[in-house]
């Protein structure tokens, strides 16, 4: 190529560089955030759900590649297969109790179950005594925990 050819080119690019940067500081100067440290109910829901839905991923990969690996013993393959299984079990409870609470009229909840606890993220700005009643009550019928396990969290 010719020198002139190659300065046109050039300049053409940095110009497109140059309008590229001004368009990006003018669209993220459009865009209003909410007040910094303060999470919107929405966004606290879809992330928490997407943080767990990812880590539960990346737990089901470990147990695949533990169960398809031929370096496994017998014994590594079948607690990972358990454990897998229990995951699967565990997704599908919360699922259902998520699902149940939100049909007593709660807007959205996310649940959260370890060996003995429950918690229980609802939005709302505060609870009742009926509603916390309600949410006990499709607890303890899913799962059998008792009251003094179960953790209800009001998010607004």
């Amino acid at each position: 190529m010719k020198k002139r050819t190659k300065i046109i080119i050039l300049s053409v690019m940095v110009l497109l560089l140059g309008v590229t940067g001004y368009l990006n500081i003018a669209l993220n100067n459009q865009v209003t955030n909410p007040e910094p440290g303060v999470t919107t109910t929405a966004s606290y829901f879809t992330a928490y759900r997407n943080d767990r839905e990812s880590t539960r991923d990346q737990e089901m990969l470990y147990y695949d590649a533990i169960i398809s690996s031929s370096s496994s013993t017998s014994e590594a393959i079948a607690t990972a297969e358990s454990a897998k299984l229990a995951l699967v079990k565990q997704m599908e409870t919360e699922l259902i109790v998520e699902g149940l609470i939100k049909a007593k009229g709660f807007e959205d909840c996310v649940v959260t179950m370890t060996n003995q606890n429950v918690n229980v993220v609802v939005k709302s700005a505060k609870l009742n005594d009926t509603e916390v009643a309600k949410i006990v009550g499709v607890v303890q019928s899913q799962l059998g925990t008792s009251i003094e396990n179960i953790k209800i969290i009001p998010v607004e």
